[in-house]
């Protein structure tokens, strides 16, 4: 292994004792304040766990006493500028960000992604995503995979949320959308009850489609093949390119949060993508405010 648990962090003593027995860290190395643990620890990589609340915070905290790469959970935050705050912190010290919309590494998604950009799907004319979700928290998940296999970014956008009520507050909330991306793809997210549909991913080219579905744990792959009326082809599914190496997917983002760090590359799903994906979803609920307006990306109003 190239990396090392040296070191924890928790406010609350209980869960701050069994993190240090659960991993073998001596009750020195671990600590009731962060700042504490970043003026005392030399720390390479970083994880924060914590609620969205504080994340801002600890980032740039983070950022500022030399932490050379994070990962941290999703959504990125509260707010689009302290979104922007941090991916600006993280720039400007050289610090690697990676946000946890963890399905940019899983193995299947990923090859997925390899077949696209290789055009063995052809041209991608639709990515259409289901999960019932709160848009910004789970939904980052589903709103950040659609944007990862459509390979652009998302220019225009229509909502509809759950209620007018929902969508008058500040609180998380379910929703549907239609994403307008750059480079023609277009791009269907429904977060309302999906019933049977539950976490499934469906992608449309013009030679190809690929479809994962029961939540990540079937795969399907369809082809054009010789036959049909008056021999146009037709499409028949064909086995999946599997992936030729499948380990445990925390060990495959440590993997990419470390070459990140030390080949200076973006991790798969950097701060910029964690991002967007809240972008996204702020903006379809504006669309909704706004009686179903079309709304362009960025947004002018980050608070």
């Amino acid at each position: 292994a190239h990396t090392d648990l040296v070191a924890g962090a928790d406010p609350h003593g209980e869960q701050r004792s069994i993190f240090g027995d659960r991993w073998g860290i001596d009750s020195d190395h671990m600590y009731d304040d962060y700042r504490t643990m970043l003026n005392q620890e030399n720390l390479d990589i970083l994880s924060i766990c914590t609620t969205a609340r504080i994340r801002a915070q600890i980032v740039n905290d983070a950022a500022h006493a030399g932490v050379k790469a994070i990962w941290a959970e999703k959504p990125i935050a509260l707010s689009l500028s302290e979104a922007d705050g941090m991916v600006r912190v993280c720039r400007e010290h050289g610090v690697s960000l990676a946000v946890n919309c963890a399905r940019r590494w899983n193995p299947f998604f990923a090859r997925a992604k390899e077949l696209i950009d290789e055009g063995e799907l052809g041209d991608i004319l639709q990515v259409t995503g289901y999960g019932q979700c709160g848009l910004s928290h789970n939904g980052s998940h589903l709103i950040d995979i659609v944007r990862y296999l459509a390979g652009g970014e998302v220019e225009w956008v229509f909502g509809e949320m759950e209620s007018d009520e929902a969508a008058a507050s500040d609180n998380d909330l379910m929703g549907n959308g239609y994403l307008a991306f750059d480079n023609g793809v277009r791009g269907f997210i429904r977060g309302m009850p999906t019933g049977l549909a539950q976490w499934e991913v469906d992608v449309i080219g013009t030679k190809g489609r690929f479809r994962s579905s029961d939540g990540g744990q079937s795969v399907s792959y369809f082809k054009f093949t010789d036959g049909g009326p008056r021999g146009r082809q037709v499409p028949a599914e064909v086995p999946f390119p599997w992936p030729s190496h499948v380990q445990g997917m925390g060990l495959t983002i440590l993997d990419d949060i470390v070459s990140s760090m030390e080949n200076g590359h973006p991790p798969k799903c950097s701060g910029d993508d964690g991002l967007a994906a809240f972008e996204i979803a702020v903006a379809l609920r504006e669309s909704h405010r706004q009686g179903g307006q079309r709304i362009s990306l960025p947004l002018a109003a980050r608070s």
